[in-house]
């Protein structure tokens, strides 16, 4: 009997100790364009304060080595997200804003591994990968787009803040559309009786 009476307590420690899960560390990647590695105080900056990203750095990991694939916006975002060196698609250049979405669907990307580790993803902000199919209906829902890669949730623009169409993209859908007021985006023609650069250089 006495062996019975350890050997239940000894099961109901493993049994504790198997229910332990440790807590994944969150993982946030800020990626922006035009921002040196100095510019941010949380690397010695004195010119610009960052209390915020300094915040973030200070209770996490601080890169202190890195390498760009591109020193610019598509490029960099691609390689990111795939792993791929930007030169190996030939699609992974500056893009309009009504480009197709630049990334494979059945691709491997950085947000699908860190699903299969356990986590929730989710992309803010500037996109700049193209969305949709390269015929994109801005009053429907937009895909493919983030989440077709890997993304659990997505705000994002499509490109810039100086490329049409300049309005939020949450989870495919544009946020606060108007059906009265319907959104036509075109890079390949003029809109009729609209000024442009080259007809009205002044």
């Amino acid at each position: 009997m006495k062996k019975i009476i350890y050997l239940v307590p000894t099961l109901s420690l493993v049994g504790c100790i198997s229910q332990h899960v440790e807590e994944k560390p969150n993982v946030i990647v800020i990626l922006a364009d035009d921002l040196g590695f100095g510019d941010v105080s949380a690397y010695g900056s004195t010119t610009i304060h960052t209390p915020n990203i300094d915040s973030l750095a200070h209770g996490g990991v601080c890169f202190t080595n890195g390498y760009a694939t591109s020193a610019t916006s598509t490029p960099s975002r691609y390689a990111l997200m795939t792993g791929m060196y930007p030169w190996k698609n030939k699609d992974a250049k500056i893009l309009p804003g009504d480009a197709p979405l630049i990334i494979n669907e059945n691709q491997f990307t950085l947000p699908k591994m860190m699903q299969q580790c356990g986590y929730v993803t989710g992309a803010i902000g500037k996109w700049h990968l193209g969305m949709g199919d390269g015929n994109v209906n801005w009053n429907e829902t937009v895909k493919p787009g983030a989440k077709e890669i890997g993304f659990d949730y997505s705000c994002l623009i499509a490109a810039t803040n100086d490329r049409v169409p300049t309005v939020y993209v949450e989870n495919g859908d544009v946020v606060g559309l108007d059906p009265a007021d319907p959104i036509e985006v075109s890079y390949e023609h003029n809109f009729e009786g609209e000024p442009t650069a080259i007809s009205h250089p002044e």
